[in-house]
């Protein structure tokens, strides 16, 4: 896809919202020393923003259904912005953890609109492409905001870490403002359409299927670095080095994704589940030896995001009279399968059934996944739908 400044706008607003949402994983050490908390204490910090993100996606996105998208995009940066703010001056941990509350709310609604607006500003054949664009700010923060936020927190302090997030967000307000066209919310998508799409099977499904398949991914990434540290025996630096190639894969499998899913998402998302199910299968045994484990994890990465694109797709189809929720709320299933994946995978390791079925459990909700998209594809005039 040729430069597209407003999906370049959105995508920037994406990164900085990768950067807030994963960067203080990495910070929890120094902020618990410096609020004085445990670092379970401080761990709930990034709880609370995820609660944040499943509750704030319906929430801001029917309060604002009828506020032309440029300016609710960038009044949900100015939330991001304020939040990030807050976080850094924040002079204890209430105050931290209200900050990180009020940071997340912009998230789901972002994401989801956003995809709605990257869809409509490119021809009908390119849509899956577009919004994997937007999400390829995403994947980036992964390779590079995520890496950078620890050594800036260690280096500066973590209040600089936010503080740097926050002057992020008021340069992705500006793009946004130069960058998107000011388009008005489409007719007859008012809150009771929005609502209504939750009454159609194939919108449930679809929202099903990403919660399964967000879990596969984190049933095993949530644990990566005991894994790498334990049975594959590096150091901190190279599990650095291995989350950069994992972040490397998310990126390429995002583009991949969305070229793939502009011709067929269901196709797309067979090859990619199936391929996340091998991958996963093949990580038990290859875990242990280090080279063996940067292939894995790279091409763990790659079929990881293949699946984003589509699934959002998916979802935004299913609805495509009245998408903006849809799309939001699947932002929050995306969360919620990052919840579910993290206790799945802690519970295998709590009943010591060691680091390899924690990644054959991964694959297990993977093979979930795929038989999700199996039972629910069906031809129909014309080409292949999303119907059920």
């Amino acid at each position: 896809m040729k430069l597209n400044f407003p999906l370049l706008a959105l995508a920037t607003g994406a990164f900085g919202i990768g950067i807030t949402e994963f960067a203080p994983m990495g910070l929890l050490p120094d902020m618990a020393e410096g609020l004085g908390v445990s670092i379970p204490a401080a761990g709930l910090l990034v709880s609370a923003y995820a609660l944040g993100v499943m509750l704030g996606a319906p929430l801001m996105t029917l309060t604002t259904a009828r506020m032309k998208r440029r300016t609710l995009l960038i009044a949900l940066m100015g939330i991001f912005t304020l939040g990030n703010f807050l976080s850094a001056i924040a002079s204890d941990y209430a105050m931290l953890m209200v900050a990180r509350v009020i940071t997340s709310l912009n998230h789901g609604a972002f994401f989801g609109v956003g995809s709605v607006v990257a869809a409509s500003i490119v021809a009908p054949e390119k849509r899956a492409s577009a919004v994997a664009a937007m999400f390829m700010g995403l994947t980036l923060a992964n390779v590079i905001g995520v890496p950078l936020a620890p050594w800036i927190g260690e280096s500066f302090g973590w209040r600089t870490a936010f503080g740097g997030i926050a002057v992020w967000g008021l340069v992705t307000m500006a793009a946004l403002w130069f960058a998107l066209p000011d388009t008005p919310q489409p007719a007859g998508s008012d809150m009771r359409a929005e609502l209504g799409v939750f009454r159609r099977r194939e919108v449930l499904v679809a929202l099903a299927l990403t919660a399964i398949g967000s879990a596969a991914m984190f049933t095993v990434f949530t644990y990566i670095a005991p894994i790498l540290k334990e049975a594959t025996g590096i150091g901190t630096l190279h599990v650095t080095a291995m989350l950069v190639i994992y972040g490397l894969g998310l990126t390429f499998g995002n583009w991949l994704g969305g070229v793939f899913a502009d011709r067929s998402i269901d196709r797309t998302l067979i090859v990619s589940l199936a391929g996340l199910a091998a991958t996963l299968l093949i990580f038990a045994a290859a875990m242990f030896q280090p080279l063996a484990a940067a292939v894995t994890i790279f091409v763990w990465g790659v079929a990881t995001f293949a699946i984003v694109p589509p699934l959002q797709m998916r979802v935004m189809e299913a609805a495509s009279d009245a998408p903006n929720l849809a799309s939001a709320v699947n932002i929050g299933a995306f969360n919620l399968g990052n919840a579910v994946g993290a206790a799945v995978g802690g519970g295998v390791i709590g009943l010591g059934l060691g680091f390899p079925v924690v990644s054959i459990a991964g694959a297990a909700m993977a093979v979930a996944g795929l038989v999700i998209v199996l039972v629910s594809r069906k031809k129909v005039a014309g080409g292949t739908a999303i119907a059920i």
